[in-house]
């Protein structure tokens, strides 16, 4: 160990050397002659100077080299280093913000170059994905994500009462924050194609729209099981091809089915979030539904209504659950037996 230390340390005061031999670091190099600099201090020199853009003019070189020099008789190598790193600002702030420019640009330009999306459906009920986004965009989309994932009013915590000692993974949280954003992301904001926009269209019969358990199927080609069908079916980026025993079609996503904007700022003020019984999900990031069902005749009303985040609105369409109203007007969730 110590031999391969000697012998980096060798290397490194060779190739200092080698570079203090040259015009270009020559005030360095008088400087370490005459004491007053150290050698990890001219280290710092060469690699501030050589770090500067080939496009700096040899005036702007020296005027580093200067301040830098004088920098060092009150900062070790550690802080000289810092200091190093922004030395044009110093010397040439007007150098500075047009290198930052172009380096930035350049940046930019091979972000929008490589950005990629890929997805797979594993086949058992998950897709996976990669993606590289430039910077900007990715920042965006965590922000957005966070947003919907932990609102400032609200700890960091899953779906249901806060619990410290079992917190939910961030990871999990922006996952489910992005199956949100991507399940209510308005459809009048999408681009059509043929006249059709590319919103998701779940096919199911009436039996199973009614309570049944056939599974559905997307038009995209996937099947989901009958309950993730009825749920879907509640969400205005959904449209519901509901069909009869003889496959024709008894109702295509018609409008009445969703609460409109003024229905869910009232549901918004009178349930103050989602109204599972211990869910402190606040309204913004639930869905409304209807508790009497809309497939069987439930009224698309105020009355009719309620908040229910992502986990129990799920619950709600999930026939190996029941349901009860508590004297507060929430509601419980209970796994049958």
């Amino acid at each position: 160990m110590a031999t391969r230390q000697t012998r980096a340390g060798a290397r490194r005061a060779m190739v200092l050397a080698h570079a203090l031999d040259t015009d270009r670091h020559a005030p360095g190099r008088a400087a370490l002659a005459a004491g007053d600099v150290l050698a990890d201090q001219a280290q710092v020199l060469v690699d501030a100077i050589e770090a500067l853009p080939g496009t700096v003019d040899p005036v702007v070189v020296d005027r580093a080299q200067t301040r830098l020099l004088a920098l060092a008789a009150d900062h070790d190598a550690a802080a000289l280093r810092v200091l190093g790193r922004r030395i044009l600002d110093v010397v040439a702030p007007e150098v500075a913000d047009a290198e930052e420019a172009r380096q930035l640009e350049a940046e930019e330009a091979h972000a929008d170059a490589t950005t990629r999306f890929t997805m797979t459906d594993d086949g058992q009920g998950r897709c996976h994905g990669r993606f590289t986004l430039p910077s900007a965009v990715g920042q965006m989309l965590r922000k957005q994500l966070l947003a919907l994932a932990a609102p400032k009013h609200r700890v960091a915590h899953g779906f249901g009462s806060y619990d410290a000692t079992h917190p939910v993974p961030t990871a999990l949280r922006l996952g489910l924050a992005l199956a949100e954003w991507v399940e209510t992301y308005p459809d009048r904001h999408l681009p059509t194609s043929g006249g059709v926009s590319a919103t998701v269209v779940v096919t199911m019969t009436l039996e199973t729209l009614q309570g049944g358990l056939s599974a559905a199927t997307l038009d995209t080609g996937g099947r989901v099981s009958a309950g993730e069908a009825r749920r879907l079916a509640c969400e205005a980026g959904i449209v519901p091809a509901v069909l009869d025993g003889e496959s024709r079609v008894l109702d295509l996503g018609r409008t009445r089915r969703l609460h409109d904007k003024s229905q869910r700022l009232a549901m918004a003020l009178r349930d103050g979030g989602c109204t599972a019984d211990g869910c402190d999900m606040p309204p913004g990031l639930c869905h409304a539904h209807h508790d009497v069902p809309w497939s069987r005749g439930g009224p698309t009303t105020l009355d009719n209504g309620r908040l229910l985040c992502h986990r129990h609105h799920r619950l709600a369409h999930d026939q190996r659950y029941t349901t009860s109203h508590t004297q507060t007007g929430k509601v419980a969730f209970h796994r049958r037996e």
